[in-house]
C-alpha cells in the first residue's frame, strides 16, 4: 500500500511578500507604495530623525547628532525583512529598527548613535509613523476623490435633463434625471474628501509620550532643573513642527481617538465610492443597459465567456466599500484599551489601518478612471422608461385625479388600474381611458400628457444647478 504523496510546498515569493494577488482593488496604485513595508520603514525612521531634531532645537541633543540621524534614517540602508523577523522577538517592529538604525549611525558617525532615540519609546516612533503614513495616503486619496467629484460634475451638468427611470426597492418609481444621480454621487464624495481633509488637517498628531505617557524619559535627558512645562511645550511643539502633524494635548499610547476617527472616515469614504459603484453595476445589467464601464481592451473578458465584458471597474471598488467598514470596525474596538500602553490591543490595530488606507486609496483611485470613462446611454434610458406603459408616472395621476374624484378613491383606481396594464400589457393611459369612472373626468389626450414621464421629473434639473453652484468645500488645510 503506498502513502499519499506530499503536496508540493509553496515556493518563497522573491521580492514581495504580498503582492496584492488577493486585492486587485489596491495592486499597482499610488497608495499600495505610500503604504508598503518600506514606506512605513520610511515613517517611522522619519519619526526617529524628526525627534533627534526636535530635541537639537530644545538642546537636548547636539545639532550634529540630530544631522547624522537624520543622514541615516533612509529605508534603503536598512533590511526590512529583518526588521520585520526581529519584531517577533520584541511583539514591534520599532525595537529591530533603533539597533539597525544605530548601527548605521555608528558607522557613520560614531559620536552621534548614543543620541538615537534619546528618551522615546517603541510607540512614539510607531505611531507617529503610521500618523505620517495616513497623512502621505490621504493626500493621494483626496486627490483622486477630487478628480472623481470633478468627472461627476461634468456628467451631472451634461445630463440634467437626460430623464431616466428611479428606482426604489429595486422597481420603477417616479422619472428622475441621470444628472441629479450624479450630482447625488458627486455631493458623497465631496463629504468623504471634507472628512479626510479634515482629519488631515490637525486629526493626526505626533506620538509623543516616553514609557508610560509621562514624558518622564524626554525630561530626565533635559538635565537637573529643567522646567517640565517648557520641555513639553517646546518639545511637542518642535516635534510636530518638525514632522508636519498635530501637536496634540495629551499623550495618546491608551487614547486611541485619532486612529478609530481615521478608521471612520475611511469607511465612509468607501461606502461613498461603493455607492456609485453599486448603481453602476445595476445600470450596466445587460437588460438595463444605461451606463457602461469604459472600454479597455482584454478588460472585463471572461475566462470561459468570449461575449462577457464585466464591469470591473465597479466590481474592484466595490469591495473595498465591503471591507473598510469591517476594518474600521476592529480599530474603533481598539478604544477600550487597558492601562498606559496596551498588550495586542495596539498591536491589532496596523494591519486593518495599513490595509483600510490602501483599499480605501485603491477605490478612489479606481473611481477616477471609473467616472471619468462612464458611457451614458440616454436612449437606453428613455427605452426603459416606456417599459411599464406609464405606470412609473401613476404617482402624479393620482394626485390630479384626487380633488376631482376624492384622494382614496384615485389611489384605488390608480392601483387597480396599473395592475391591469401589467397584466395585459397596454399602456396605462389606454386602460384609463376605458374607465368608466373617468368618463369626463379625464380625457384620453389629459391622461397621455400627465403620464409623459419628461413632465414629472419635480425639480431635479434646479437640485442639480445648486449641486453645482454650492459653495467651495475644499478646506484652506492640506494634508
Amino acid at each position: 500500500m503506498t502513502s499519499p504523496q506530499e503536496p508540493p510546498r509553496p515556493a518563497a515569493l522573491p521580492g514581495h511578500l504580498d503582492a496584492g494577488l488577493l486585492s486587485p482593488v489596491r495592486a499597482g496604485t499610488p497608495v499600495e507604495a505610500a503604504v508598503g513595508d518600506s514606506a512605513w520603514l520610511q515613517a517611522m525612521l522619519d519619526a526617529e530623525a524628526a525627534l533627534a531634531r526636535a530635541q537639537a532645537r530644545c538642546g537636548t541633543v547636539p545639532a550634529h547628532a540630530a544631522e547624522a540621524i537624520t543622514a541615516a534614517a533612509r529605508a534603503e540602508l536598512l533590511d526590512v525583512r529583518e526588521v520585520a523577523l526581529a519584531a517577533r522577538e520584541t511583539a514591534n517592529p520599532v525595537v529591530g529598527l533603533v539597533k539597525a538604525l544605530t548601527t548605521v549611525v555608528a558607522e557613520r558617525a560614531p559620536a552621534a548613535a548614543e543620541y538615537v532615540h534619546r528618551g522615546s519609546t517603541s510607540q512614539d516612533v510607531f505611531d507617529t509613523g503610521a500618523m505620517l503614513v495616513a497623512a502621505r495616503a490621504l493626500r493621494l486619496i483626496v486627490a483622486d476623490l477630487r478628480d472623481v467629484a470633478e468627472a461627476l460634475g461634468g456628467l451631472a451638468a451634461t445630463h440634467r435633463d437626460t430623464v431616466m427611470a428611479g428606482r426604489t426597492l429595486a422597481l420603477h418609481a417616479v422619472p428622475t434625471t441621470f444628472g441629479l444621480k450624479a450630482a447625488g454621487w458627486r455631493q458623497l464624495v465631496l463629504d468623504a474628501a471634507e472628512r479626510l481633509e479634515r482629519i488631515a488637517d490637525g486629526g493626526l498628531p505626533v506620538a509623543l509620550g516616553g514609557a508610560a505617557g509621562t514624558l518622564a524619559g524626554y525630561l530626565q535627558y533635559a538635565g537637573e532643573g529643567a522646567d517640565p512645562a517648557a520641555v513639553l511645550g517646546e518639545l511637542g511643539a518642535a516635534f510636530a513642527a518638525e514632522t508636519g502633524l498635530a501637536a496634540p494635548v495629551l499623550p495618546w499610547h491608551a487614547l486611541r481617538t485619532p486612529v478609530a476617527d481615521l478608521g471612520a472616515a475611511l469607511a465612509h469614504t468607501t461606502g461613498a465610492l461603493g455607492k456609485i459603484a453599486a448603481d453602476v453595476l445595476v445600470l450596466t445589467r445587460t437588460e438595463i443597459a444605461e451606463v457602461a464601464e469604459p472600454s479597455v481592451a482584454g478588460r472585463g473578458a471572461s475566462s470561459a465567456m468570449p461575449h462577457k465584458r464585466n464591469p470591473v471597474l465597479a466590481t474592484l471598488i466595490r469591495s473595498a466599500a465591503l471591507q473598510v467598514p469591517a476594518l474600521a470596525t476592529v480599530l474603533m474596538q481598539c478604544l477600550p484599551t487597558e492601562d498606559e500602553r496596551s498588550a495586542g490591543v495596539w498591536h491589532a490595530e496596523w494591519q486593518p489601518l495599513r490595509e483600510a488606507l490602501r483599499l480605501t486609496g485603491g477605490a478612489a483611485h479606481t473611481a477616477v478612471e471609473l467616472v471619468r470613462g462612464l458611457t451614458v446611454h440616454p436612449a437606453r434610458m428613455r427605452a426603459n422608461l416606456a417599459a411599464t406603459g406609464g405606470q412609473l408616472v401613476s404617482e402624479r395621476v393620482s394626485a390630479v385625479l384626487a380633488p376631482r374624484i376624492g384622494r382614496t378613491a384615485a389611489k384605488e383606481l390608480l392601483t387597480r388600474a396599473s395592475l391591469l396594464a401589467a397584466t395585459t400589457g397596454r399602456p396605462l393611459a389606454a386602460v384609463l381611458a376605458e374607465l368608466p369612472q373617468l368618463a369626463g373626468v379625464l380625457s384620453r389626450g389629459e391622461a397621455a400628457a400627465l403620464l409623459d414621464p419628461d413632465r414629472y421629473t419635480g425639480v431635479a434639473g434646479p437640485l442639480v444647478d445648486r449641486a453645482l453652484t454650492a459653495p467651495d468645500r475644499t478646506p484652506t488645510g492640506a494634508p
